[in-house]
């Protein structure tokens, strides 16, 4: 089952795309990471899917097939942004009444159990919780809904590290817990490397690459060689990446064969794997020297992953 599936999905406010021709495939059951800077489409993406916002062209659907923002797939979906609409003069417990009137499924008991094993006081204002418990009373409304996916848009961005982990210690002990699946945005690349099974990297509002983490690092390879000798690796691998360093050049190539097999490719290079942040950051830097022929590993279903 893919939570989100869209087809040339675009967004478009006045003159400007936010997002435009997003097509990928979303699979059930990970912890899917989406990557990108400011202004990459990432909220847009996001909020298309909860079905807060309205494509401008495409097709989207979500959990099996479901229009996104249709009331069967509202009540499945809950959504956390960076600023949750918590109210700061109301105590949690009002916060929960709240939330209960707003939503038709909802488990008041399990909210309650959650805030108590936390430690956040039920007859405290929201305004006098830290930020970090402010984090997980959002959370703790959007699992109270019983959703099947969980879609976290920045939820880290103003946290400490030790408020990071705890939040991301709650969000893994739910999907382990209820089994649902999540998509989390972040630019906190070290807390994704740790829980991420799947990475969508985002620029300028198109999908860069698509896949699962683990098929991706091994599909791609860092070359260190002869920068004379640059020509003909790309012939051979698409370079996602080339930085000259005098007379050597630093690539990071993608291999789509396993490693063993794809180094007979470059006798006398440097080749090491690739780690989660060199990947991401390969995708979203501008390309060098050497231009990789078109991407298609952003495309739907099994294309969409990388052949390690």
């Amino acid at each position: 089952m893919n939570v989100i599936e869209s087809h040339g999905l675009g967004k478009r406010y006045r003159r400007s795309w936010a997002l435009r021709d997003c097509t990928v495939a979303v699979p059930g059951g990970q912890v899917v990471a989406l990557v990108g800077p400011n202004g990459a489409g990432k909220t847009t993406l996001l909020s298309l899917a909860a079905g807060l916002a309205v494509p401008t062209a495409g097709q989207l659907a979500v959990l099996d097939g479901r229009p996104a923002g249709s009331p069967e797939a509202l009540d499945r979906i809950a959504f956390v942004a960076q600023d949750a609409p918590l109210y700061k003069n109301l105590p949690a417990r009002d916060m929960l009444r709240v939330a209960r009137s707003l939503n038709r499924q909802w488990d008041q008991p399990r909210a309650e159990a959650r805030l108590a094993e936390l430690g956040i006081p039920l007859d405290r204002k929201v305004g006098r919780l830290s930020g970090g418990q402010q984090a997980q009373l959002a959370l703790t409304i959007a699992l109270a809904r019983r959703p099947d996916l969980l879609v976290l848009d920045e939820p880290l961005a103003m946290l400490d590290p030790l408020a990071r982990h705890e939040f991301m210690a709650a969000v893994m002990a739910a999907v382990a817990g209820d089994g649902i699946s999540v998509v989390l945005s972040s630019h906190v690349l070290a807390e994704l490397e740790r829980v991420a099974d799947y990475l969508i990297v985002l620029a300028r509002g198109q999908v860069q690459v698509a896949g699962e983490v683990d098929a991706l690092l091994a599909g791609h390879r860092l070359l260190t060689g002869p920068a004379a000798e640059t020509t003909q690796i790309a012939e051979r691998h698409p370079v996602v990446h080339c930085q000259p360093a005098g007379a050597q050049s630093h690539l990071l190539v993608r291999t789509g064969a396993p490693a063993a097999q794809a180094a007979q490719d470059w006798p006398g290079w440097q080749a090491r794997p690739v780690g989660l942040e060199e990947l991401v950051l390969a995708y979203l830097r501008e390309p060098g020297a050497v231009t990789p022929p078109p991407l298609t590993l952003a495309r739907a279903g099994a294309d969409s992953k990388v052949r390690g």
